[in-house]
């Protein structure tokens, strides 16, 4: 998979034609057993492999090994996000006075409130975590999202090492983060 991942992101358009030719079967099943409409599946397969592509010459797949899951989780949440959207639309053509009446998908007041409240508090219980890796290895990996093998070799870290750490600092965060909810 590493090999596959590293071609693709080197911009390979044969490594791009092997991943299709790889997955093809699996995310055409999975599809078919999702949706049931061929023309709904045959637009999310397009969709899928159009944006597993991009994301990973983004740089978006963190691990190589991972590619399978992200394919199928990529698929499904296509899928999900179609269903959300044709029940709607289906909704809104059968009777188009309720689509002025549909709510603004767009975050609220409220939800923008507790997003920056949340936000403040996640910052807190960074702060006061005693460990400094733990503190510096979390805000790297999932703030600023950062690759691993950067940070890896920036606190020389082996793969595996890595992973462990930040296991341990995972739950030292959400030790904290619990006791911080707990008194409010």
């Amino acid at each position: 998979m590493a090999d596959l991942v590293r071609r693709i992101v080197s911009g390979d358009p044969a490594a791009e034609a092997e991943l299709v030719e790889r997955f093809s079967r699996a995310v055409s099943f999975l599809l078919r057993r999702l949706a049931r409409d061929e023309a709904v599946v045959e637009d999310l397969y397009q969709e899928t492999f159009r944006l597993v592509i991009e994301k990973v010459r983004d740089g978006e797949l963190r691990e190589a090994e991972r590619l399978p899951g992200f394919v199928s989780s990529l698929a499904r949440n296509l899928f999900l996000g179609s269903a959300r959207t044709g029940g709607r639309r289906k909704r809104w053509q059968a009777d188009p006075e309720a689509a002025e009446t549909a709510p603004d998908p767009a975050p609220g007041q409220l939800a923008r409130l507790l997003a920056r409240e949340r936000s403040a508090m996640v910052r807190r219980v960074l702060a006061e975590l005693k460990n400094d890796r733990d503190r510096e290895i979390l805000s790297r990996y999932y703030i600023a999202d950062e690759d691993k093998e950067v940070i890896c070799r920036d606190l020389e870290l082996s793969d595996l090492h890595f992973n462990r750490v930040l296991f341990r600092a995972r739950q030292r965060y959400r030790e904290l983060f619990e006791r911080w909810q707990e008194t409010g």
